[in-house]
């Protein structure tokens, strides 16, 4: 059995107070009228650039002063939301991470593959972060549509009163049934995730095969429900936050992402353990698939996000490449540093096999991989939410120490409620025969 240790648990406590003190810091500071936003945006400026706008004429004021009082809300809107932009970042990237695994999951068990068996309590742990996880990300989303920030246009209506195209879309952009559709998701993907680890663990005690049978069942039709309902979710928390742009591969670009983040994940995990004398029989094979598997995702996910820009940025259909272009003109260091984070760096160090079973050096590339993800998703949150006014300081740091501890906190802990080896699975002796 594995015990958490008394200098992890610790430490990811006090990452969960650190963080928490952060996130509170950047509710505090962020501003409450709109002369507070004029004056924090001013004082950037001038620390930034040493200097003002420059003077303008009052008729030029009274020409622009309705145009200027909506900017200025718009202002206020947009520094308001940056610390929830950094909760609602760090929220959703660490649930992201279980649910790519809980996908992994359900794809090794559909494929019966023979390889990873040995790997599946790992797996089961990482996918007990979903209930926390998922339940603070609908926290979120109900605040949204409570209008306790401004993250997602649609849900006001004063926007929808003048703004056609979000009228064409409230049969689905509204609030009552975009919270159903995500009790809907998170219920469906929670569900799989405790039924098929039931079924798991009875198998250990069982006398034949007939819950590795049920298993195999439903993990295939959970995958459809899975690629329809992710699909649906990244349209509904990421692409709506910039509801008057879409693309048709979206949800597959999302997909990529968090599967990446998944596997690099388990790969983490599971050195991390055998470093402390556990997973014995889990070999450097088991460690070479899952770098492998590192390696696959991080170029499928650079062709999809290859494919989305190239094709928005050579059609140069206005209302398609402004999604674009807001990221390359206020984004430009996250937005082409997460490109090369999270496709440049894995080929490089990847692409060798002896390296893929070196531990340390999956461990440092993982982080790496974990980082440019992370970017991947502030790079579609921020431009929509908070627009040019972002930085990464102590609200975005403060959300990943929170949700960062609050992880390893509940994945450990979950690790120490059951054997980390499975016992009757029949492609147990083959998983530990496994040689690449």
């Amino acid at each position: 059995m594995y015990t958490f240790s008394n200098k992890l648990k610790l430490g990811s406590i006090v990452m969960m107070v650190v963080g928490a003190l952060c996130l509170g810091y950047g509710f505090f500071d962020a501003p409450s009228t709109v002369e507070e936003a004029k004056a924090k945006v001013a004082a950037a400026h001038d620390d930034g650039h040493g200097g003002g706008h420059g003077e303008t004429s009052h008729a030029e004021e009274n020409a622009h002063g309705e145009h200027d009082a909506s900017h200025d809300e718009h202002l206020l809107h947009q520094l308001q939301n940056r610390p929830w932009s950094a909760l609602y970042v760090a929220a959703f990237f660490f649930f992201m991470i279980a649910l790519g695994v809980l996908a992994f999951y359900a794809i090794q068990r559909a494929a019966q593959a023979g390889w990873s068996p040995l790997l599946f309590r790992v797996m089961e742990g990482i996918t007990a972060y979903l209930v926390p996880g998922g339940i603070i990300v609908f926290v979120i989303l109900v605040m949204s549509v409570m209008h306790w920030n401004h993250l997602f246009v649609w849900m006001d209506a004063d926007t929808v009163a003048h703004d056609e195209l979000l009228q064409g879309k409230a049969g689905f952009l509204n609030p009552t049934f975009f919270l159903i559709r995500a009790a809907l998701f998170l219920g469906g993907w929670i569900f799989y995730r405790e039924y098929s680890r039931r079924l798991s663990l009875a198998q250990d005690d069982a006398d034949d095969n007939s819950n590795f049978v049920k298993n195999f069942r439903w993990s295939a039709a959970f995958l459809v429900f899975y690629l329809i309902t992710e699909s649906m979710m990244s349209w509904d928390w990421i692409m709506s936050l910039d509801p008057h742009w879409f693309s048709t591969l979206f949800g597959w670009y999302v997909f990529a992402s968090m599967f990446v983040s998944g596997i690099t994940t388990i790969a983490i995990v599971t050195i991390y353990l055998k470093s402390k004398g556990y997973l014995e029989q889990v070999n450097n094979s088991h460690i070479h698939d899952l770098a492998k598997f590192m390696f696959g995702i991080s170029i499928f996910w650079t062709y999809l996000w290859f494919g989305q820009f190239m094709l928005i940025w050579y059609a140069n259909i206005p209302e398609e490449v402004t999604y674009f272009v807001t990221r390359i003109e206020d984004y430009k260091l996250p937005f082409f540093g997460m490109v090369a984070l999270n496709f440049v760096f894995p080929l490089l160090v990847l692409m060798n096999s002896d390296y893929k079973r070196v531990n340390w050096f999956v461990i440092m590339t993982g982080i790496i991989v974990l980082f440019g993800h992370y970017l991947d998703v502030f790079n579609m949150v921020m431009p929509a939410t908070v627009g040019d006014q972002w930085h990464i300081g102590i609200p975005e740091i403060g959300g990943i120490l929170f949700f960062g501890g609050l992880f390893i906190f509940w994945v450990f802990n979950a690790l120490t409620k059951v054997p980390l080896q499975p016992k009757r699975n029949p492609l147990l002796e083959e998983s530990r025969q496994f040689h690449y």
